[in-house]
């Protein structure tokens, strides 16, 4: 249905509502902000006018009119909370996304969207005007000076996560509980479920190998 849109991006409409579902949920499910997919949020969009275009002119009162306004509903919902998601970790992290950003490599992907880029900037502008006014302005002359970059908490990428293997992965590389045990290697089964350490399983979950559950 689409005319032109994104050269890196040629999905169905099915295939795209399941994209966007699997990025609402590892965002959902993941410690740290995860890359942006502004592409996907942009067919998503252009798919819901479609189907809302479609929608005025279908007759009313029949049934199929119903079922798909549902799905609509349903795609708009899990949208929102995919952004929303996004907007509450940026805000819970502002320092630390700022700084990844700014330190990415070339060619390297984003992880804001030029908008979310700058809600950040403005947030942290704000967040620093408030502390200033607030409460640094009172204190002595050598404690007016904060760093947010070390008073904001990381995200912990520590945490455990469920995730549904897509692709099967060998040799991926498991950190020991303890410091008595040592590093081994596990293989990964497509179709396979596992509870297991988030930054073990990070480059996979950017990559599309695995989905967070």
């Amino acid at each position: 249905d689409s005319d032109g849109g994104s050269e890196d991006l040629v999905l169905t409409p099915a295939q795209l509502i399941r994209s966007l579902e699997q990025a609402w949920l590892n965002e959902k499910f993941a410690p740290e902000l995860l890359e942006s997919k502004p592409e996907i949020i942009e067919c998503v969009v252009e798919q819901l006018d479609h189907m809302e275009a479609n929608l005025k002119r279908s007759k009313k009162g029949d049934l199929k009119v119903s079922i798909h306004h549902m799905e609509i509903e349903r795609i708009r919902y899990v949208l929102s909370s995919y952004l929303r998601c996004r907007l509450v970790k940026i805000e819970k992290f502002f320092p630390h996304v700022l700084e990844k950003e700014k330190s990415r490599a070339e060619g390297e992907p984003s992880i804001l969207s030029p908008e979310e880029f700058a809600f950040a900037k403005e947030y942290m502008a704000n967040t620093e005007t408030y502390l200033k006014n607030v409460a640094l302005k009172h204190m002595p002359p050598n404690l007016q000076k904060v760093s947010l970059l070390k008073s904001v908490p990381k995200p912990n990428l520590d945490c455990f996560v469920f995730l549904r293997v897509l692709e099967r992965q060998e040799n991926i590389l498991v950190e020991p509980e303890m410091d008595e045990e040592r590093e081994y290697t596990i293989d990964l089964e497509e179709g396979s479920q596992h509870l297991i350490r988030y930054k073990t399983i990070a480059p996979l979950v950017a990559s599309g190998a695995v989905q967070l559950i």
